[in-house]
């Protein structure tokens, strides 16, 4: 990955919802809707789930380090999780709730906002692509609860397949439906099918907006970029002089980058010349992301802007559990609406993103996955290799017959 100083802090929200999180060292997305086509969620789940984004963005660059590159989406994780949420119970379904910040509201109310957004935040700007689906993908055999599979369907609009986990076909079409939901931006998310994987729930994200006001490419010029360790390397660095929204604290300057009919945006974060795009991700809560918005005014602005493209894949099951989810890991979770047999647990949560920006503007996709393991698999004896055989009368203690076979053969 390159080593990137601009953090992209995205929160792609609708009225301040969390969304989809730009973060490649230094921007953020934000909505500011139109008159007329403004959507609304409910002020808890707006509030805490723009909380969540940013607890879940800092956790994240903690563990990835100064030096690399990140892009997630809130949104896609917070999705993919709500699935999982409704087929958890008891301390399982608490700590996934609360690490959410969902613990103001009913799991239903939830419910209804993840519906709420998958039906309207698409249309809400007709000249952005935005584009939200779920999917769950189960092994052959394995009972899942019809009751889960309803509310997956009506509340996330997911695809429920069953297929059989153990044909290579199977990987093939979970990533070929990756791929189709980001427009081949993500071709791949699952590497492999293990024996204890029972079930697989996704959420794609796929976001593509034009410039409201476009860079001129003549404009575009090699500048030097200073990296976290000192070094230089030369950017494609676009220029743009424009009326724009923005405001200046004492530790950075922020702008902001609408999309199409600007109901979309990317903010973008610089960083004071003394201090550093961590220091300034760290001392931005969610109360100071919405006092910012309050805080912009329109002045013509002149800004440089390198050119990027990035792609980026995470396991987030240590950010999680750092974030409040620790049970849902091990063998203690509870995922009994999903079967109600239990021994389930959750195997891996992971994310894979892409983003690309330039002077037209910005192309972003993410894929968040969990997977779904039994906690213990019976143990099979496969007798690939030279065997013993024993035929025995079981009361007298009588054998009958013993045999080694080392190459085995049909004759009959």
């Amino acid at each position: 990955m390159n080593k990137q100083l601009i953090t992209t802090t995205g929160v792609l929200t609708a009225a301040a919802m969390l969304s989809m999180a730009v973060s490649c060292k230094d921007s953020a997305t934000n909505n500011q809707p139109e008159p007329g086509r403004t959507l609304r969620v409910s002020a808890p789940f707006a509030t805490q789930t723009t909380n969540f984004a940013f607890d879940f963005f800092k956790q994240v660059n903690r563990e990835e380090g100064a030096d690399k590159n990140v892009f997630v989406s809130p949104l896609s994780l917070h999705m993919a999780l709500g699935m999982i949420l409704n087929g958890a119970n008891g301390q399982t379904a608490q700590e996934i709730q609360k690490a959410l910040k969902l613990d103001a509201q009913t799991l239903a109310e939830a419910n209804q906002t993840y519906t709420y957004l998958l039906e309207n935040l698409p249309k809400a700007d007709p000249k952005v692509t935005l584009g939200l689906a779920n999917s769950v993908w189960y092994r052959n055999g394995f009972q899942v609860e019809k009751s889960f599979q309803d509310v997956l369907k009506e509340s996330f609009k997911a695809e429920v397949t069953g297929l059989d986990f153990n044909s290579d076909a199977a990987k093939d079409r979970i990533n070929n439906w990756a791929s189709q939901q980001t427009n081949g931006r993500i071709p791949k998310v699952i590497d492999e099918i293990r024996r204890d994987h029972v079930m697989f729930l996704m959420n794609a994200l796929y976001f593509k907006g034009d410039w409201k006001t476009q860079f001129d490419q003549q404009n575009t010029v090699d500048m030097p970029f200073r990296l976290p360790a000192g070094q230089e390397k030369t950017v494609k660095m676009m220029r743009l002089n424009t009326e724009m929204r923005r405001a200046f604290k004492p530790n950075y300057a922020a702008f902001e980058l609408p999309y199409g009919n600007g109901q979309f945006a990317m903010t973008v974060f610089l960083p004071g010349e003394n201090t550093t795009a961590d220091a300034v991700l760290n001392s931005i809560t969610a109360a100071e992301w919405t006092q910012l918005q309050k805080d912009m005014t329109t002045s013509k602005t002149d800004i440089g802007l390198p050119r990027f493209s990035l792609s980026y894949e995470i396991k987030l099951n240590e950010v999680l559990k750092q974030l409040g989810l620790p049970t849902a890991f091990t063998n203690a979770a509870d995922f009994t609406k999903i079967n109600r047999n239990g021994e389930l647990y959750l195997s891996f949560v992971k994310q894979n993103t892409f983003v690309a920006v330039d002077e037209k503007g910005t192309e972003a996709a993410a894929v968040t996955t969990g997977g779904v393991s039994v906690t213990s698999m019976p143990v099979a004896y496969i007798c690939d290799r030279p065997f013993v055989i024993v035929i025995h009368e079981k009361t007298s203690g009588t054998v009958l017959f013993m045999g080694k076979i080392v190459n085995p053969q049909t004759n009959a």
